[in-house]
């Protein structure tokens, strides 16, 4: 027998059916709840009215934050109606640059909880905590150890605001229905002494885990979900280097999962890359890419453009050629003894290099990717030896959040002489200069993951592979239009987000059903299938 829907004060805390002051007179008597609200009734765009006079009444993006987070525990039709009307404004407040700082405060300012919390203390009942979950048809899983959070580094279940903010835009950027998504933070102890001392820290008090106890609790984990939920995909979100790599890849081939920042980012930065190729007039196959940071995020990348490269017609290893690593040791070079294998492939046989400088001065690169999380080292010697080597360089200062940027937009295109093709990893507003307006693009993972997201709930897919995501960057950069491309955007405008997603979703979604990754029967019509699944913030019945 079904739980019956609650009434009365209950009902008012609930998110998922909470209408707060829409409740209409018959409903409030119906449901036990006259009295407990003001008498008028507001219809939700006046609801959404009264939430953007009180977030334009607060001083900081912080403050912003957390009222659409309280927001978001009381009233989460209400909240997705708000972000959903202005993607373009919510989603810098609802996920990065602001999500870094609440998740380092998180501690210091946690209300609701949401999501799940798996300690490794509970090692042997995953599933049975993991069952506490409400909903029982659970499609997004996105998981966390809050080892590396964005460029902040470990936040320990601070992390937290990480798969929350992820799941949310799932939702306002794709219409992923909220109902079958779920947080997952995994803790594993936090090696952050500041956090070990802080005595309002909410995780375990304990140096984090590694080896084979780490594996094992990963393994439970990931059983415990799929005997729960045997048709959700799991999103790997902000794990260190040495876990995300060899977690991709023991579970790509086992189960519905990736990595957002290895997969995500690459295919984000391969859709900004074919967007600027589109102002160049260039061929990918013409492009040397030189990379800024040696992890698994510069890996992903150089990965994903050469397999792009190979479908083009290169070999492998001609592929490979065109992309040069360079972190804190120097350039990726055969004669480097301590590179990881996931870093081995780049390694290529060439002196090193004394700087990065020097290493643009070497490789000749047409495009830097600054994916090193170290702020201001794309400076002023960089970017203009970039626009000596090339007509229109493509400068990407893809580190998160504002603060880590390689590069500022004004600076790209101030030190190029306004020829730079500019896209950063967190937002930068236009720049005007010599009588122009540059519109800076932003290589947002929000292009990709949602879009995926929607496509693996349509298909209902059994495996994500390495070509959806090329398969989801031309999809994005196809959206492009020749004017915004004329004012140096190179990924679609965020107003029509929802839009673009689906339109990438439906491509992904395509490749899905052609090449046998699909549980469910393919439609007559993807796209309006996926339309029909796309989530409204509408009210739903409360009988």
């Amino acid at each position: 027998m079904e739980n019956a829907r609650p009434t009365g004060p209950e009902l008012l805390r609930n998110p998922h059916l909470n209408r707060g002051s829409a409740f209409s007179l018959e409903e409030r008597r119906a449901l036990g709840i006259e009295g407990f609200l003001p008498p008028a009734v507001d219809t939700i765009e006046t609801q959404a009215a009264r939430v953007h006079a009180q977030l334009d009444a607060l001083d900081s993006d912080l403050q912003k934050y957390l009222f659409l987070s309280d927001l978001q525990a009381r009233n989460e039709t209400l909240y997705f109606a708000v972000v959903m009307s202005d993607p373009a404004t919510f989603m810098p407040l609802v996920y990065t640059p602001t999500v870094g700082e609440a998740c380092q405060k998180f501690d210091h300012f946690f209300r609701a909880t949401r999501g799940m919390y798996l300690p490794i203390s509970a090692r042997g009942r995953l599933r049975q905590i993991l069952a506490n979950w409400p909903q029982k048809d659970v499609r997004f899983i996105v998981v966390t150890d809050g080892e590396r959070i964005l460029g902040l580094g470990d936040l320990g279940v601070g992390g937290m605001g990480i798969p929350v903010g992820k799941l949310a835009l799932y939702t306002a950027c794709a219409g992923v229905p909220p109902a079958l998504t779920l947080p997952v933070t995994l803790d594993v102890g936090t090696n952050n002494h500041a956090l070990l001392e802080d005595p309002l820290y909410l995780g375990l008090r304990q140096p984090r885990v590694r080896g084979a106890d780490y594996d094992a609790f990963i393994e439970e984990f990931v059983t415990a979900a799929q005997d729960l939920y045997p048709k959700c995909c799991l999103q790997w979100e902000d794990f260190a280097n040495i876990n995300a790599v060899p977690i991709l890849a023991r579970y790509k081939d086992r189960i519905c999962t990736y990595n957002d920042d290895i997969q995500g980012t690459a295919a984000v930065a391969l859709a900004g890359m074919l967007g600027a190729l589109r102002i160049s007039k260039q061929k990918l196959a013409d492009q040397r890419f030189l990379f800024l940071g040696g992890g698994s995020a510069a890996t992903g990348i150089a990965e994903l453009i050469s397999e792009a490269l190979v479908l083009e017609g290169l070999t492998p290893d001609a592929a490979c050629q065109k992309n040069w690593l360079y972190d804190v040791n120097g350039l990726f070079v055969a004669s480097r003894t301590d590179l990881a294998d996931f870093q081995r492939p780049f390694a290529h046989d060439a002196p090193p290099a004394a700087s990065f400088l020097d290493a643009i001065e070497t490789i000749r690169p047409t495009a830097i990717v600054g994916v090193s999380t170290v702020p201001k080292l794309f400076n002023q010697p960089v970017i203009e030896a970039m626009a000596r080597i090339n007509e229109r360089p493509i400068i990407f200062p893809y580190s998160n959040p504002t603060s880590r940027s390689e590069c500022t937009a004004e600076e790209a295109y101030k030190w190029s002489d306004g020829r730079a093709i500019f896209a950063s990893g967190s937002p930068f507003p236009p720049v005007e200069l010599g009588g122009k307006t540059f519109v800076p693009g932003q290589g947002n993972n929000v292009y990709i993951f949602p879009a995926m997201g929607m496509a693996a709930l349509a298909a209902e897919a059994t495996r994500i592979t390495q070509e959806m995501f090329i398969v989801a960057a031309k999809a994005v950069a196809e959206q492009v239009s020749d004017a915004a491309l004329a004012s140096g955007l190179i990924y679609p405008p965020q107003r029509n987000m929802l839009a673009a997603s689906l339109h990438t979703a439906s491509r992904v979604a395509e490749y899905i059903f052609d090449h046998g990754f699909a549980r469910a029967k393919r439609p007559a019509d993807i796209a309006q299938h996926l339309a029909s699944l796309a989530y409204k913030p509408v009210y739903p019945p409360v009988s």
